[in-house]
């Protein structure tokens, strides 16, 4: 069992707040396992709750559907709207109020509750029970993410699990930490897929999941799109992570190298849809010394690397991008809002003005990322290794030209011990940032 002790302490920090639990997250992330295994486990436990007490269902196992079939047969269990079969809102309740045979509090797990018909105002109708404390999972940020405050009216708690972070994987493999890397390296947090024997089993398991769960999720909310136009702008932007990237210049890659004519609007609506399917996340550039936002380009990093591989077959591995897309999604594990930044610095040209003086102008610099919580920031330099001194310029230059006292940071995958430069400056070892959550902090 993988540990997920930091979204279980998230939990039980909410039990009984008369709010509406919602964990959201990528599909096979292990919401399901969060909710129905650890947090159910430990009210058993831990609390000795009584198992009649629990209520869980989910509305994608076909065995938890058929016991609503008694309720209203006259009526259709399941319909589609949209492309995605819902369950009928009344069978369900009906369900429910037979279960609650007494005034004592109730835990109700509802696992994908996006498939449940009208599924808002069923929660907001189980706030009105002082008795019922509510936990829902969901796979849709559309339905669950940007929608959630105002479809609940701020009566609502939203988690969000991610893949299996470096620590949590370790928590449950007998490997050593190098070792462990270069699997994670390649295929990633996905549990389902980090459970398979094989190399083979796990390329194969992770390929099935992006084809037969994501792009078809994908699919089934916008019927209207052709699955190829769909699945190679996936493609390209999976080749493209780290890389400063804009709609236009998808499209002109698509152009000229797919012959695809897909205008930057179209693709623009593909990458929110990807947003909304907890695929990628878009990370903006930040003019650290302006302080202000640079809207385009951005970049963009996969909530999963091991199914971003998977997506591009396995080819197109660049260390140095898998392991910036691993940093970004840690960083947002411990709970940071993260920017790229952008830095200007005075540059010295090859021209001279009319006295003889060397003309210098501004040009601009990247530090991977600007971490950012609450009056606390970090700046984060992510290197594959620093064995020269113009590798050592190129990355240093940025936080050199950062003009406050935040802390500073290089992540060095080949790097030994972990030190603080003669400026300042940590410099981590990639194992040693990943496996000690409060590793920026000396």
């Amino acid at each position: 069992m993988f540990r997920r002790d930091k979204y279980l302490n998230e939990l039980l920090s909410l039990k009984g707040n008369h709010l509406i639990k919602v964990i959201t997250g990528v599909r096979r992330s292990g919401k399901s396992y969060l909710l129905h295994t650890i947090f159910y486990e430990y009210l058993l436990k831990n609390e000795h709750v009584d198992p009649n007490h629990i209520i869980r269902f989910a509305f994608d196992n076909d065995e938890d559907i058929a016991l609503l079939e008694q309720y209203l047969p006259e009526f259709p269990t399941t319909r589609t709207t949209r492309g995605q079969k819902v369950i009928n809102n009344r069978k369900f309740s009906l369900y429910i109020k037979d279960q609650i045979t007494d005034d004592q509090k109730y835990y109700l797990l509802l696992d994908e509750i996006q498939n449940l018909d009208e599924f808002v105002r069923v929660l907001n109708g189980y706030l009105r029970h002082e008795n019922y404390d509510v936990y829902v999972t969901g796979s849709n940020s559309h339905l669950l993410s940007k929608d959630i405050d105002t479809e609940f009216g701020g009566r609502s708690s939203r988690i969000h699990l991610l893949p299996l972070t470096f620590s949590e994987f370790l928590s449950g493999i007998d490997l050593d930490k190098d070792s462990a890397l270069k699997v994670y390296e390649r295929y990633g947090g996905i549990p389902l897929v980090q459970l398979q024997i094989s190399d083979a089993q796990k390329a194969a398991q992770a390929i099935s999941i992006y084809k037969d769960t994501y792009l078809s999720d994908v699919l089934a909310r916008h019927p209207q799109v052709e699955e190829q136009n769909l699945d190679e702008t996936l493609k390209a932007i999976a080749s493209m992570i780290s890389t400063p990237i804009n709609p236009t210049k998808i499209e002109s890659t698509f152009k000229g190298r797919y012959n695809i004519p897909l205008s930057n609007n179209v693709i623009s609506n593909y990458i929110n849809w990807f947003e909304d399917a907890f695929l990628l996340n878009k990370s903006l550039r930040y003019d650290v010394k302006g302080r202000h936002y640079i809207g385009s380009p951005y970049k963009i990093y996969f909530e999963d690397i091991g199914i971003r591989n998977a997506i591009l077959n396995y080819r197109e591995v660049d260390e140095t991008d898998l392991i910036e897309n691993i940093v970004f999604n840690e960083l947002r594990y411990r709970g940071f809002y993260v920017d790229v930044g952008v830095v200007t610095i005075k540059a010295k040209t090859d021209r001279k003005d009319k006295n003889g003086n060397w003309i210098y102008e501004d040009r601009q610099t990247e530090c991977d990322f600007v971490a950012s919580k609450g009056d606390r920031t970090y700046y984060v330099q992510v290197a594959l290794t620093i064995d020269t001194p113009e590798k050592k310029e190129q990355e240093y230059k940025s936080l050199r030209n950062i003009p406050d006292s935040f802390k500073k940071a290089i992540v060095v995958k080949n790097e030994g011990l972990s030190y603080r430069t003669n400026e300042g400056f940590l410099r981590i070892s990639l194992l040693d940032f990943l496996t000690n959550i409060d590793s920026l902090d000396w």
